[in-house]
């Protein structure tokens, strides 16, 4: 767009779509008969909203389970996601479920507890995201009555305006989204309900809303009053006519029909939960010696959570307000005064950290004296913790660093699993200088922090033998381990039930704000030719991590030296992605092209079932034993001619082919399988098992393939040398295929050649 007024023609449809015109209550019936949806209680619309979105599939603790996309906040690009915790969020929605169905948890407040920086606000943020583009939608448009009664009101009458005829100007919208079919008299309501449940195909039925409002049922008395003394006898009809009541949708949001009580907020117990009365519009209103219900403010939580929801955020802030809470669930009702009591209906959240469970069992040894046992035994707690995924801590850094909120999902161009490894360039002005310079945290750099922040979180004494820490957080992360050619899924191995994974450990703020002060600070690095002073490496992060725990006040003594303990195993995780980085560029031009390794496959595959492969002539015919051989001996470098009998496989090349190479196969046909399914569809290329197979580097293949290479020359390797030559195709390559910059491939290379030359020979 170059015009302004597009701009304001693209808002005008926006909000053209998002409402619609205040309907008559006979047109809203109507309305909900057709999509009784819309007219759900206040459990059930946020299970609706949050099923709406649909799920996918994650791997987290190396089991795979079904996310709702809704916690991803889809609505908003992944601003406010919520990474990780599925299995807690999962539960959190079965429990929602149970309630809005009323299986005996009607009671229930969902509480949502865990330490700081585990995304329990950017839950709060994310319900309110989605709620709000959910209720923009057709199915899940939410709906409230307005009032208009100045035309029927004398100098006592309960008016906020003056006029004595009826104005556009005078609608007031119930302040407490109250349900339009709360209106209807209670038998009329109930044969209502029954029609409307009947046209709704789903196993949770629309209940019967709360009753009206104070606000409302004042207007509604005060008209019914007025029409009652002219003798008419269609008084519900005179009541709810057009030019008195009208039936609007409305946008789901903090404060109307999401209610927000923060950590800061103050007043009195029944100001934070309800409003407060206005004391000069109560005697500007005063009717008949008794408080007006429109001269409340309405602006406590629960008044502005009536319709959706009601959170209370840091909790433990506020414990003095669970206890008044609990009537809420039970009998959906609080009271703004003595007389004057208001029907609520909302699903209630809180939120804390761990200091609310502290002051919840301050009394606990009383057992039966424990004043706060009613309050505990209605809370369902569900505990966030700290990521113990490397590809999702990886993501929520890198979110914290660049801003850039998408959510990693398989369904994007650029696999998960490759994002780890990329690199991160962020633009800074580096210590006292005045210009602003590019600083490359260099590939691996900020997925080797990440998992310095996963093994601090992890419970080492859970591990079954032979697992370190860090092979136990890429069990987590992937579901399964490769060792050379033998892959281990997670089900293999044992965990104790009460794991204390992620319960603490270094937190994303302290990692983000480690990675920030590296990006802005000077470096003493150089190079004739090459930045690699705007060069961040794997070591530099975990250096500085180690360096700032030791003053950050978060961590305990205890902490800082486990922590540090557990840095030289991440440290030697990054130099095994770099050293693979380094074989892998180095022998690019040795690798199998994809078409040899599905032709060496699907020749396998047939040789182990009996079957044929077809030939370039479209011909059926055996597998060639040869060109197995070949391919074995010359492309893979597994065996020689002492493996064969001629071209007959020795044991061990029968072994290699049944066990490495069919078994991935199957393992990838089964999960893949569907009717027609051959095994010449198969990307073999892609299989995670049987890549680590095709694609095995080590540097017996470096020194068999360039018999005159010299690490120890890497450096600064003489003019005319295979090392030189080596080094400006590897430094291409790692450029090429993995993300580096020349000087960030510089830094890499020369960090594993270093370690290389000490056993080349």
């Amino acid at each position: 767009m170059t015009d302004g007024s597009e701009y304001l023609a693209a808002a005008d449809d926006a909000l053209r779509e998002t409402y619609e015109p205040p309907m008559s209550l006979a047109e809203y019936v109507e309305h909900v008969l057709e999509r009784p949806s819309t007219a759900v209680h206040a459990s059930k619309y946020l299970l609706d909203a949050i099923e709406a979105a649909g799920t996918r599939p994650v791997i987290e603790e190396g089991q795979e389970r079904e996310r709702y996309r809704f916690f991803d906040d889809p609505y908003n690009d992944g601003e406010h996601a919520v990474l990780g915790n599925t299995e807690t969020l999962n539960e959190f929605v079965a429990d929602l479920r149970a309630i809005a169905s009323g299986r005996g948890k009607d009671e229930k407040i969902l509480w949502l507890d865990g330490p700081t920086a585990t995304g329990k606000s950017e839950l709060k943020r994310c319900l309110v995201n989605g709620l709000r583009e959910y209720s923009k939608r057709p199915e899940g448009r939410r709906y409230t009555l307005t009032w208009n009664v100045d035309g029927e009101t004398t100098a006592t009458g309960m008016t906020y305006g003056d006029a004595t005829e009826p104005d556009e100007d005078d609608w007031y919208r119930s302040p407490v989204q109250t349900h339009p079919l709360a209106v209807f008299p209670e038998p009329v309501r109930e044969d209502l309900l029954a029609a409307v449940n009947d046209q709704h195909d789903d196993h949770i039925p629309v209940r019967e809303p709360a009753n009206l409002d104070p606000f409302s049922r004042e207007a509604y008395d005060h008209l019914a009053e007025q029409y009652r003394r002219r003798g008419r006898e269609d008084l519900f009809s005179a009541v709810t006519d057009t030019q008195h009541l009208r039936v609007e949708n409305y946008v789901v949001d903090v404060g109307q029909g999401i209610g927000v009580l923060h950590s800061e907020d103050d007043g009195t117990p029944k100001e934070r939960l309800v409003g407060s009365w206005m004391p000069g519009m109560v005697r500007a209103l005063d009717s008949r010696g008794r408080k007006n219900p429109q001269a409340f403010s309405y602006d406590g939580v629960l008044s502005q959570g009536n319709g959706v929801l009601t959170v209370v955020e840091d909790a433990g802030q506020h414990a003095d307000l669970l206890g008044k809470l609990l009537n809420v669930p039970d009998e959906g009702s609080v009271k703004l005064d003595k007389g004057i009591e208001m029907e609520v209906d909302t699903q209630m959240v809180i939120i804390s950290n761990p200091d609310l469970d502290a002051q919840l069992n301050k009394h606990a040894a009383a057992e039966g004296s424990d004043p706060l046992k009613a309050l505990k035994r209605r809370l369902e707690r569900h505990e966030f913790r700290y990521l113990t995924n490397l590809s999702l801590e990886t993501e929520l850094v890198r979110r914290e660093l660049t801003n850039q909120t998408a959510v990693w999902t398989p369904d994007d161009e650029v696999d998960p699993g490759d994002r780890v490894r990329e690199p991160v360039h962020v633009r800074v002005r580096v210590g006292s200088e005045e210009t602003v310079r590019e600083r490359e945290f260099a590939p691996h750099t900020v997925a080797t922090a990440a998992m310095y922040a996963v093994v601090s979180r992890l419970d080492a004494d859970d591990l079954p033998g032979g697992l370190d820490l860090v092979e136990k957080a890429l069990l987590f992360d992937q579901g399964y381990l490769q060792e050379g050619d033998e892959r281990r899924d997670a089900d293999e191995f044992d965990f104790a039930d009460d794991s204390a994974d992620g319960e603490r450990g270094i937190p994303v703020t302290f990692t983000r704000d480690v990675l920030a002060e590296l990006a802005g600070a000077p470096s003493e690095r150089s190079h004739p030719t090459l930045a690699v002073e705007d060069v961040i490496t794997p070591e530099d992060v975990v250096d500085a991590m180690v360096d700032r725990l030791a003053e950050a006040p978060v961590f305990s003594e205890d902490e800082r030296t486990g922590y540090a303990r557990r840095a030289d195993a991440v440290r030697a995780y990054a130099y095994e992605q770099q050293e693979a980085d380094v074989l892998a560029a180095l022998l690019r031009d040795e690798r199998p092209e994809p078409d040899a390794v599905a032709a060496y496959v699907e020749g396998v595959y047939a040789w182990a079932e009996g079957e044929q492969v077809v030939n370039d002539r479209g011909e059926r015919v055996d597998p060639d034993p040869l060109e197995l051989k070949v391919f074995e001996t010359e492309q893979l470098g597994r065996f020689d001619e002492s493996d064969y009998d001629g071209t007959a496989p020795s044991r061990a090349v029968e072994e290699f082919r049944r066990d490495r190479v069919v078994t991935a196969v199957n393992r990838h046909a089964w999960r893949s399988r569907d009717e027609g399914f051959t095994a010449s569809e198969l990307a073999f290329e892609e299989i995670p098992a049987l890549r680590a197979v095709l694609e095995r580097d080590d540097w017996d293949d470096v020194a068999r393939t360039y018999e005159e290479f010299d690490p120890a020359q890497w450096v600064d390797p003489p003019t005319g040398t295979e090392t030189a030559r080596l080094k400006q195709e590897t430094i291409a390559n790692m450029t090429d295929l993995f993300g580096y910059s020349d000087a960030s491939a510089e830094l890499a290379s020369r960090r594993v050649m270093a370690e290389v030359r000490e056993r080349w020979d």
